[in-house]
């Protein structure tokens, strides 16, 4: 009688728990929530061109800007003018201080926007005003509300000194406030594609960051061969730090995971050396030609120089469409900074202190 009693007793609290929820509200049990948010310049131009790419499925798009006339250029499933008190607009003149301030004006204004989020991916061009400065706010508040943060930013060109100093700046700031920041540098396009047109060129590296958030979300949100859960994402992510992001693809139906492992760490847009570090989320998306030995095989390749106290969540799909081919997409995380900007972090540092030194004086 009492476990038939306590049954009853949990049914009715239960029930209750549903009755309380406000009429017309739907909430979705189970589903991770993702946004992905393009802030400043060159965060809402990769928001429109994920838009003319097709968007992301089940994932929320919104662009935040100082600058009225750039926002209002774009296309984008929700934006957002933030310091309008402040800048009117116009926005922050490369000021990253005025970026900062400007998100912080309208506090509120982004709390609602990032309000029950469960992953968010911040975009943007460091070393500008709104991009560099309004991020780690952004960042900050998605933070608060209980949202695992992700950044994805792109480092000046190596001609832009002034921005690049500004740029490292925004980086640390980006670290604290975030789980993980992942760095892709444009010097990268000048080697990979220097006669492509400018808008081509960036649209390829547009491509892979919708390539690596779609990827990501279809692993938390999408019925897989081996599953990686929320859970799993939050392990890797929270290892904080720099990261590192792999995309490899192969149609080769000889050695596969050697094909496909050679094609991610050589990717000309991607920085493959992330030795030591101390989280891996890996995700293989293959034919139904793909066997277990590979997908084993693909995991240890990519993950045999990390630490061996790494913490490594691994997935799989199985897509008709894949048939004869094998793509991987993975995110290093708590990588060295000094192992990023083609190993020239530390000098960056330096040249910045430097810098900061002379102005002191």
């Amino acid at each position: 009688m009492e476990g038939e009693g306590g049954g009853e007793m949990a049914e009715q609290m239960a029930d209750q728990i549903f009755e309380s929820r406000e009429e017309g509200e739907e909430e979705l049990f189970g589903v991770p929530r993702i946004m992905v948010v393009g802030i400043g310049g060159a965060g809402n131009n990769s928001m429109d061109r994920l838009e003319q790419l097709g968007g992301l499925e089940n994932v929320e798009r919104v662009a935040i800007n100082t600058d009225k006339l750039h926002l209002d250029s774009i296309r984008c499933e929700k934006k957002v003018l933030i310091g309008k008190s402040l800048t009117h607009g116009l926005g922050t003149g490369g000021s990253p201080e005025i970026g900062r301030k400007a998100a912080e004006l309208d506090r509120e204004k982004l709390e609602e926007v990032l309000r029950d989020k469960h992953f968010v991916f911040l975009t943007a061009g460091m070393g500008g005003g709104t991009g560099t400065g309004a991020s780690p706010v952004v960042a900050e508040i998605a933070k608060e509300m209980g949202a695992i943060v992700v950044a994805m930013v792109s480092f000046p060109f190596e001609a832009e000194r002034t921005r690049r100093k500004k740029a490292i700046e925004g980086i640390k700031e980006l670290s604290r406030v975030t789980d993980t920041v992942i760095v892709l540098e444009n010097d990268k396009l000048i080697k990979y594609a220097p006669n492509l047109p400018v808008n081509d060129a960036f649209k390829t590296m547009d491509m892979l960051i919708a390539t690596t958030i779609q990827g990501i979300s279809e692993t938390i949100t999408q019925p897989s061969l081996i599953n990686i859960d929320f859970a799993d994402l939050k392990a890797v992510m929270e290892e904080g730090g720099v990261a590192v992001m792999l995309v490899g693809e192969t149609s080769k139906t000889e050695n596969k995971p050697e094909a496909v492992v050679e094609d991610a760490l050589n990717h000309p847009l991607l920085e493959a050396d992330y030795k030591g570090a101390k989280g891996a989320l890996i995700h293989i998306t293959g034919g139904t030609d793909l066997t277990m030995k590979e997908i084993i095989d693909i995991v240890e390749l990519l993950t045999c120089e990390l630490s061996p106290e790494a913490n490594v969540i691994w997935g799989a799909r199985i897509k008709k469409e894949y048939d004869s081919k094998v793509k991987v997409v993975a995110i290093m995380t708590g990588v060295e900074p000094k192992w990023i900007f083609g190993g020239k972090y530390e000098e960056h540092e330096e040249e910045l202190s430097r810098g900061s030194g002379s102005s002191r004086r």
